[in-house]
């Protein structure tokens, strides 16, 4: 047994104090580093432009279980709104407080937690391999991150076998809900062409204010699916309409609008491409859409990780959680092409509010429940 056992309040409570808003890391990295090395594993830091991120891994056999993870948070908002200094991981009624205490600082802590106290009952017995997989680019474009890291690990011929992501996947009560998929993210930029022209003669004049509109009614009002076994209803939903014009008597000749779709596995991102241009088409006129994306939707079928997974959380907190794939994106969406993949992690109800906080009771718990899917995925194994 290890003479001094881990602390996951506290080592949660030491990376909340380093302010690794994306892209930086404050030395955050450095910190998980150093308690991944007095375990014993292997660390590796990768920098790629100006993200740092860390590979650690502990033995050489298979299967490799991989846990993901990210300490990069989101900046903070308004300082005045926040009831404490985000950066001090406060104790307040039971509670560590502090930007990063739910996502996902608070589940690094506790599986590098769970990973000492379960590699040291194994003692010599263990065969297989522990890996981390940290970015410091979650929060942000996620390109120097996680995807950089998967191809640094195919070039040098390693391999994941599974892999746990930490993010805070309770919706109400740890261990309520575990994320089996991710629907997919689109976001659509339409600027639409039209005529300038005086108001009072709109017959010679296009309106691209009206030709928006329209356009913005045929997508809203059509019905994109009604779901899937796994994923709810694909949604729509327009964030912005911009037309710049700041004199009430000239009709516009350029109107602006961003949408983002959320889209389940009956589609893919080239499928509704081709869906959204008919449906302007349909419409008229001119108009030009840029399309980006940020991942595909994905689902993991159930088996062996979700059920250890389910059956570790069934007896550390006696609830039988959800299988769902609600939320936005994770890395996870990178991770699945390489092996399967489950994401559980504490209750996200304050993730990226004012006034984070995780209740020391969630994470001691979410402790000894990733100490028990360890061992019950190493059994079935």
């Amino acid at each position: 047994m290890s003479e001094t056992v881990l602390d996951p309040a506290a080592l949660a409570a030491a990376l909340i104090r380093l302010p690794s808003v994306t892209p930086k890391d404050e030395g955050a990295l450095d910190l998980v580093a150093a308690s991944l090395e007095k375990l014993g594993f292997d660390c590796h830091r990768l920098v790629f432009g100006d993200i740092h991120n860390l590979y650690a891994r502990r033995g050489d056999g298979r299967p490799n279980l991989c846990f993901a993870g990210h300490t990069d948070v989101v900046p903070i908002g308004t300082a005045e709104a926040w009831s404490f200094d985000p950066f001090s991981a406060s104790l307040r009624d039971g509670a560590l407080c502090g930007r990063g205490a739910v996502d996902m600082k608070g589940a690094i802590a506790a599986f590098i937690a769970a990973a000492e106290r379960y590699l040291d009952a194994r003692g010599e017995h263990f065969a297989g391999s522990i890996s981390l997989l940290i970015t410091g680019d979650e929060e942000g474009d996620a390109v120097n991150g996680t995807r950089k890291v998967l191809g640094w690990l195919e070039e040098r011929g390693e391999t994941i076998d599974a892999c746990l992501v930490g993010e805070p996947t309770s919706a109400h009560q740890l261990g309520d809900m575990i994320k089996i998929g991710r629907r997919g993210s689109m976001t659509g930029r339409l600027t639409v062409h039209g005529m300038q022209g005086h108001t009072a003669y709109p017959h010679l004049a296009d309106n691209a204010a009206h030709r928006l509109v329209a356009m913005l009614h045929a997508l809203t009002a059509a019905e994109l699916d009604r779901g899937s076994q796994h994923f709810q209803p694909s949604t729509l939903q327009v964030s912005t309409i911009d037309i710049g014009n700041p004199a009430a008597n000239v009709i516009p000749a350029t109107a602006r609008a961003v949408f983002n779709i959320r889209f389940n596995d009956r589609w893919t991102s080239e499928k509704l491409e081709r869906w959204l241009r008919q449906r302007l088409d349909e419409v008229g006129g001119r108009y030009a859409l840029d399309i980006s994306v940020s991942g595909e939707a994905f689902v993991v079928a159930p088996g062996m990780l979700s059920d250890c997974l389910a059956e570790a959380i069934r007896r550390v907190t006696g609830r039988t959680p959800e299988l769902s794939t609600t939320g936005g994106t994770s890395d996870a969406r990178f991770i699945r092409t390489h092996c399967p993949v489950a994401e559980f992690g504490l209750v996200g109800l304050t993730m990226h509010k004012v006034d984070e906080r995780v209740e020391l009771s969630d994470l001691a718990a979410l402790t000894e429940i990733y100490q028990t899917f360890l061992g019950l995925f190493f059994d079935h194994s």
